[in-house]
């Protein structure tokens, strides 16, 4: 790693304090070494003094088309890596051209109905070098493969394509909502994308288990480590039913956290849950691959607690909340903009929640050495603390059963619930205080103009659909269709008949429709 580096007054910082530094600690078999199980000081030896994480910004909105354009001034302003937000109707299996979608077409997300669309997501972008993160989970397989298709067409082949797809479709029952099929075949989906990876796409990661969704929704730091933890057990317990070897599919397997300002306790939170899966997959699975063992995972700001008021503030929130993410070893970071309370973000505020990773990686010392707060009384005694708490939730989804039934008996839901209630009481009473909403707040607020989507969007994707559909070989298409039903009412990977469909030009709402005839909808159990 060449020489030390240096701080400000010229005093050497050395990669990594341990015991054997003469500012170290006692070292125990809970910390161990950076890189070395249980990774409670991070997943790799060297972590951000060999490099910084990977830079992602999550954009999409409105068209294809208007999307790619963002994605190119992200990638000039530096970013590592494309994170790609999708439409509600897209993120639900549905055309825009649906009953349903009206009105939410480009909304939160981009639109994407076929292969077209997907061409002009990435047109110009070079799929060989850039990391795409699509956060999309009961369609993962369908935006996966249309990702490949139009990557072949680059000349880009699968084995040096690089990115992850949610495709954590347990954490949409308990505090999303953008579930497809019932639990049993979402799961049975994901087994089948985790084995055709392992086969055609061998860096990509298949699978990104959230807690950041649970965390937006309410959940306490040890909720949101402890249900993301049980849903991971029962994605790794499906996999090994389905025949895969636990060292073939561990590795590709990552993970999705939030950063909240409570910058210490976030800290512990991203320790403690390295130390625990690596115990779980060594001790429950039997995972020999270190790599099986690491617990990697993207970091998103708190997007729940930034504030449409005083909007500007939310600059120095997500600062602090990025800086949690660093400190506490996360592999990629997307930093939210501060105008994301009101509306979709402008390019500046793009650009500058950006800058603000840039400013933590290049003029911070946080990168010089590993894990800074390792042997901290604080830290130390906060990471055991937390490692406990979650410890005891796991084993409370264990006693009903697993993730599955215990998201069918509604507890993590309720847990997650209460917890919410109790964090709004809270800021009603002022016994939490939020800048700006509950205390320092203006009389009157600065006009701000937010970026709006343009509805002609919704209008215009119509029309594109139905010149696919009137273009396209239609006879066929209905014979891969159709051959898609047979592979999901047998046993046989669904994927291999998915690419075909998309090949000849099927849009993502008929793909869901298929596999809908075949193995229905969820329909939620109210239990409260």
């Amino acid at each position: 790693m060449g020489s030390l580096a240096r701080s400000e007054s010229g005093l050497p910082i050395q990669p990594v304090y341990d015991a054997g530094t003469p500012a170290g600690f006692d070292a125990n078999a809970k910390l161990g070494a950076p890189g070395r199980f249980p990774f409670t000081r991070g997943v790799y030896p060297s972590m951000y003094t060999g490099r910084p994480w990977t830079m992602r910004q999550y954009a999409g909105f409105g068209t294809a088309k208007e999307s790619n354009e963002r994605y190119h001034e992200l990638v000039g302003a530096g970013t590592g890596g494309l994170s790609v937000a999708f439409d509600l109707p897209t993120q639900m299996g549905y055309d825009s051209d649906e009953a349903i979608a009206q009105g939410e077409v480009g909304k939160v997300g981009v639109a994407i109905d076929s292969i077209q669309d997907m061409r002009t997501l990435f047109r110009g972008l070079p799929l060989d070098k850039v990391s795409t993160s699509m956060t999309i989970n009961a369609p993962a397989s369908t935006l996966l493969l249309l990702y490949q298709l139009v990557a072949a067409e680059q000349g880009v082949p699968g084995d040096l394509l690089t990115g992850t797809i949610q495709n954590d479709v347990l954490k949409e029952y308990i505090a999303r909502g953008t579930y497809i099929f019932p639990p049993k075949q979402s799961l049975r989906l994901i087994s089948d994308i985790f084995a055709y990876c392992h086969r055609e796409l061998p860096r990509w990661n298949t699978i990104s288990i959230s807690g950041y969704h649970m965390a937006e929704a309410g959940a306490t730091p040890a909720q949101e480590i402890a249900f993301t933890l049980a849903n991971a057990r029962e994605y790794v317990r499906a996999a090994l039913a389905a025949g895969l070897d636990v060292d073939d599919f561990a590795p590709r397997l990552s993970f999705f956290f939030v950063a909240r300002t409570t910058l210490l306790e976030e800290v512990a939170k991203f320790r403690a849950a390295r130390r625990i899966w690596a115990r779980v997959m060594r001790e429950e699975f039997g995972a020999r691959n270190p790599k099986s063992q690491m617990l990697r995972f993207h970091t998103q700001t708190a997007g729940v607690q930034l504030t449409a008021q005083q909007p500007e503030v939310n600059l120095v929130r997500v600062a602090l909340q990025g800086l949690g993410a660093v400190l506490g070893g996360t592999q990629s970071l997307h930093t939210n903009s501060y105008d994301e309370a009101i509306a979709l973000p402008t390019q500046k505020a793009a650009r500058l929640a950006l800058r603000t990773q840039q400013v933590i990686a290049y003029e911070t010392d946080v990168t010089k050495t590993v894990d800074p707060f390792a042997g901290s009384y604080f830290m130390e005694s906060m990471t055991d603390e937390i490692e406990a708490a979650v410890l005891e939730l796991m084993q409370a989804v264990e006693d009903r059963g697993g993730a599955v039934a215990a998201i069918e008996q509604g507890f993590q839901k309720s847990e997650i619930e209460r917890s919410a209630y109790l964090i709004s009481q809270e800021i009603d009473n002022k016994e939490r205080t939020v800048v700006g909403v509950n205390t320092f707040v203006l009389d009157e607020e600065e006009p701000y103009e937010p970026l709006r989507v343009d509805p002609q969007i919704e209008f215009d994707q119509r029309e594109r659909l139905a010149a696919l559909r009137r273009d396209r070989d239609n006879d066929a298409l209905e014979r891969a269709l159709d051959a898609l039903r047979t592979a999901a009412q047998g046993t046989e990977n669904v994927l291999p008949a998915i690419r075909e469909a998309l090949r000849g030009h099927a849009t993502v709402g008929e793909v869901s429709h298929a596999l809908r005839d075949v193995w229905g909808v969820h329909v939620p159990h109210d239990t409260f």
